[in-house]
């Protein structure tokens, strides 16, 4: 892969991860612990409770794609970016554009897809 296509996933890699980063620290304050007395009925209770069990997912998936933004990046320092983790061939230019923490190339991605369909 040429250094200017490299420097294009670094930048779009970085700018991913800041944002994702400015998200959780804007959300953080305004999530605080709610007491059961403050609302008047157990349907509002359980509305409150399913919200916090979304957020609580959506959080653990920023964290996720943060860890991937994180090693896609050190592959990026290392030289390995771009290369299929099972196989080793090339990842392909169309789909780290499509999605830049990808890990394997399109057969292999496939392949573990169908494994875990069984």
């Amino acid at each position: 892969m040429r250094k200017r296509e490299l420097d294009k996933f670094r930048k779009l890699l970085t700018a991913q991860r800041e944002q994702i980063v400015q998200h959780v620290q804007s959300a953080e304050p305004n999530e605080s612990h709610v007491d059961p007395d403050d609302f008047p009925d157990e349907v509002d209770t359980a509305s409150s409770e399913v919200s916090r069990a979304v957020q609580g997912r959506m959080r653990e998936r920023e964290q996720a794609l943060l860890a991937k933004i994180d090693g896609a990046l050190r592959k990026l320092d290392d030289g390995s970016y771009g290369e299929c983790e099972r196989c080793g061939e090339d990842i392909g230019i169309k789909r780290l554009r499509a999605r830049p923490v990808a890990e394997l190339c399109i057969d292999c991605k496939s392949q573990q897809e169908k494994m875990e369909r069984r």
